[in-house]
């Protein structure tokens, strides 16, 4: 798991992310589809125009954020998306993708407030909550084969 130092970063990144979340998430969808348009569908474009997506990942985030030190409790939360990712057919291959893209626009909307420390530290965690979500996409689609 992660260690003190990187729980307290994250923990320090809230309110961060309750103020520029969307406008990171907004950034995260703009930069990725720019530069990796292999991923364009399995997303639900509406969903990008109208907003919905954006928000939803800025909550998942931020709750990511606030429990950070106990991931536990994202567990229902995790579940859902990952029914949905299976249902886009989301891979272990696509991770990275996302995680650059991410931490990208980490750093570009919240500038000289991502330093480099702040962007190691999401690093780690999102390599742990990718990791989550890889071991229970596997989950559904082994149980979808049978």
């Amino acid at each position: 798991m992660l260690d003190n130092k990187t729980i307290e970063i994250i923990k320090s990144t809230v309110p961060a992310l309750k103020e520029h979340g969307l406008e990171i998430t907004k950034t995260f969808y703009k930069n990725m589809f720019e530069q990796n348009p292999e991923v364009v569908p399995m997303f639900d474009m509406g969903r990008q125009e109208n907003g919905a997506q954006p928000k939803a990942l800025a909550m998942t985030v931020l709750a990511a954020a606030q429990n950070i030190d106990s991931l536990t409790n994202l567990l229902p939360a995790v579940e859902k998306i990952a029914v949905k990712h299976c249902d886009c057919g989301v891979k272990e291959e696509h991770y990275p993708i996302v995680g650059k893209h991410l931490l990208g626009a980490i750093k570009e909307v919240l500038k000289d407030g991502a330093s480099d420390e702040v962007l190691d530290a999401w690093a780690k965690a999102y390599e742990v909550i990718a990791q989550v979500f890889i071991e229970k996409e596997k989950e559904i689609y082994a149980s979808r084969v049978k």
